[in-house]
């Protein structure tokens, strides 16, 4: 696999929202309690063969990263990880002392892949999800494996 991980080039900002809006509904992701326009974050892209296979997009603020989305277009073929990998160092180059990010309580894959590459569970915010409905409404109430989502699990890597 040759595959190549980069920062978005002209007319891909136009296919980040609409994989954006397919993958996770719009382009607004809440985590914390504050709406992200994941369109409009830092991204990294998962290239091979000139195809789009996978995309992260972080936000970073404060000496910290957070990592906002993260998709593989391909699962179980090291993209999540590759990005996830360049996410981390694009951090450290700007000073950012962790990476952390925000999924939900359901998310048993996502809760598998972080630990599985060295993340900390560091808090579950009870809750969380139930108070996010009120700014994105469209948050299902049930998710994988029928899991009902109320709670966001924060996980983080230190850096550096």
């Amino acid at each position: 696999m040759s595959l190549v991980i980069r920062e978005p080039q002209g007319g891909e900002h136009a296919w980040i929202e609409r994989f954006l809006t397919g993958a996770w509904g719009s382009t607004t992701v809440v985590s914390r309690g504050t709406a992200h326009d994941a369109s409009r974050l830092p991204a990294l892209l998962a290239v091979e063969n000139s195809e789009i296979v996978g995309l992260a997009t972080f936000r970073l603020a404060d000496g910290d990263c957070e990592l906002v989305t993260l998709d593989a277009l391909r699962p179980g073929q090291g993209i999540g990880s590759a990005l996830l990998s360049a996410v981390g160092e694009d951090a450290g180059r700007h000073g950012c002392d962790r990476l952390w990010l925000i999924t939900s309580n359901d998310n048993l894959n996502a809760i598998h892949f972080y630990q599985r590459r060295g993340m900390r569970l560091v808090a579950v915010h009870r809750g969380a999800i139930d108070e996010a409905r009120r700014i994105k409404p469209s948050i299902p109430l049930i998710g994988e494996h029928g899991i009902p989502i109320h709670d966001e699990v924060e996980f983080e890597l230190p850096l550096g």
